[in-house]
């Protein structure tokens, strides 16, 4: 069942349409209408439908110009036009943004649905080459680089020599010459199938039931390529671990805080991460690391990228989610060397009360049965309290403040003289900072969005204010944003401006005598009509019936 909107400010015209057409026989599932372009956008940020069926001549914004954003934000959705004779300019222009089909009126619903067949018969065979397994698999076998994937994957598991690293790129065809390097990796997301799930004679797995997981690596792989190389054709994305990796390769020089690089690397993996789930029907958490200058230093953007990606437990997954959005960046790269260390931090930082208590009684265990020296006893707890200062010093804990001065700390730690004794001791220790960490983590989440909701209150008279604008003062991406946001809200960014720019407009309308089209200036609409529009929406009243007294609002 495909995802559709219908957009047409015609009311009859789109109840017509949804009585006399059978969409679900046809394969489609109208997820909502709108009666004019702006109304559209918002539905399609919602839904993210997979068709938008729009008449040419709407108010507020028109089917071209709602196309014309669409083509731009949702290159791979459908677009169906609905237009005249009087209309053909319109439809000229239409042919080149690319519109995949549109509709003669008057027309009947015969004829609607015939064009909405070819659409999703052309739908139908894109999604089906992207899933079919069997020729994925041929392509799998016959293109990989092993050589090249091999290489690419030690260069971001541990530091290389620059002389390595020129010499095999040049025998391995790759062109890693550059001035700056960003790593991301994108984690496949589990997929929750139904335990009894019935299938009809002669079909065959898709793509998302098939438990092949290096299958599901490889078809993520082809999208990540083509979107990548397009981006620019030096950059490399391969397989490392049972995730996607991709370098990006910078030509001119930069700097590791360069704004303009990042968004459009957010820009860039976020269009990935779109194409993922619409295509394959699987979602994937991207983790993103800090720009670096120099190509020895790509393993270390990798584990930050790895470090971003623990965080998909707190955030949820189905993100991007960049290292310097929720840690500050590292004057000295960060490294985990040792396997007991990279999980005690992790769960330190995103882990529960259990998990922390479990990996505790893991750490300590070997201690209990083991007859080592008291020097490596020592040695052995002095490099967890290390992992535990490191992890404290990563989220700018005060250690002094949680756990005493540092020299009462560590003269507690020395008078440890049994395995079980310690184990307590750091059980106790670990929970505090652990708590300390996720209460830091909320209230910044709330300090961001009390300073997202300040700005708002203080501009929302701006009519070019964006959720962009706001995350560019507050020095955040998009995305990250967003997600808190709504989880503290219980709203979009969208829909709470909206909300401001209305009750100021009710206070405006009950304290002045300005005009309508005054106050839809001050609130910050620079179009009249659409203030009032939205005011009607919103309050089931118009601006001067409200001044008028009635609603009793």
């Amino acid at each position: 069942m495909y995802k559709m909107i219908l957009a047409d400010d015609e009311e009859d015209v789109r109840e017509g349409l949804l009585q006399l057409i059978d969409w679900g026989s046809l394969g489609f599932q109208v997820m909502d209408t709108a009666e004019n372009g702006k109304e559209a956008v918002e539905l399609v940020e919602k839904h993210l439908p997979d068709i938008v069926v729009t008449d040419i001549q709407m108010p507020f914004m028109n089917g071209l110009e709602l196309s014309e954003w669409i083509r731009e934000t949702y290159p791979a959705m459908k677009i169906i036009i609905l237009t005249g004779f009087e209309e053909f300019e319109y439809a000229q222009k239409a042919i080149r943004l690319g519109i995949d089909e549109y509709v003669l009126k008057p027309f009947s619903s015969a004829e609607l649905a015939a064009v909405l067949g070819k659409v999703k018969a052309q739908i139908d065979e894109e999604r089906a080459e992207k899933e079919n397994v069997q020729l994925l698999t041929e392509h799998y076998r016959k293109n990989l680089p092993i050589l090249q994937s091999l290489f690419l994957s030690s260069l971001v598991s541990r530091r290389l020599p620059k002389a390595e690293i020129r010499e095999k790129s040049k025998s391995y065809g790759l062109n890693l010459d550059g001035q700056g390097y960003l790593i991301s990796a994108l984690r496949i997301d589990s997929v929750q199938l139904p335990e009894e799930a019935v299938r009809e004679p002669g079909t065959s797995l898709s793509l998302r039931e098939t438990q092949d997981t290096q299958l599901q690596l490889f078809a993520v792989l082809n999208i990540a390529s083509e979107l990548v190389g397009r981006d620019h054709p030096g950059n490399q994305v391969f397989i490392h671990h049972d995730e996607i990796v991709l370098l990006r390769v910078f030509d001119s020089a930069i700097s590791p805080d360069d704004e303009g690089i990042a968004a459009r690397t957010l820009q860039l993996l976020e269009e990935i991460r779109f194409s993922v789930e619409r295509f394959l029907k699987l979602t994937v958490t991207i983790g993103v690391g800090s720009i670096r200058t120099d190509i020895g230093e790509v393993f270390a953007s990798y584990q930050e990228a790895q470090r971003a990606l623990d965080y998909r437990l707190v955030l949820g997954s189905g993100k991007v989610i960049w290292i310097q959005d929720v840690e500050a960046r590292q004057l000295v790269p960060f490294t985990f060397d040792e396997v007991k260390e990279k999980e005690l931090i992790r769960v330190l930082k995103v882990g529960s009360d259990e998990e922390l208590e479990e990996l505790l009684e893991k750490l300590f265990s070997g201690l209990l049965d083991s007859r080592i020296s008291y020097q490596d006893y020592q040695v052995y707890l002095l490099m967890m309290f290390t992992a535990i200062v490191k992890a404290s010093q990563e989220v700018h804990a005060d250690m002094d403040k949680l756990f005493g001065e540092s020299s009462l700390f560590l003269g507690q730690m020395s008078k440890l003289k049994h395995a079980a004794e310690a184990k307590d001791w750091f059980t106790k220790i670990c929970l505090t900072l652990k708590h300390s960490i996720a209460s830091e983590r909320q209230t910044s989440y709330n300090r961001l969005v009390e300073e997202a909701k300040a700005y708002i209150q203080a501009h929302y008279g701006e009519s070019d204010i964006s959720i962009a604008k706001v995350c560019k003062q507050l020095h955040i991406s998009t995305g990250y944003f967003s997600g808190i946001f709504k989880k503290e809200t219980k709203t979009t960014f969208v829909n709470y401006l909206m909300g401001v720019r209305m009750e100021a407009a009710r206070h405006l309308l009950r304290t002045t005598d300005l005009k309508s089209f005054e106050i839809a200036e001050r609130v910050g609409f620079a179009d009249p009509n659409y203030f009032s529009f939205c005011f009607r929406k919103k309050f089931g009243i118009s601006p001067k019936e409200y001044r008028n007294g009635a609603g009793g609002l």
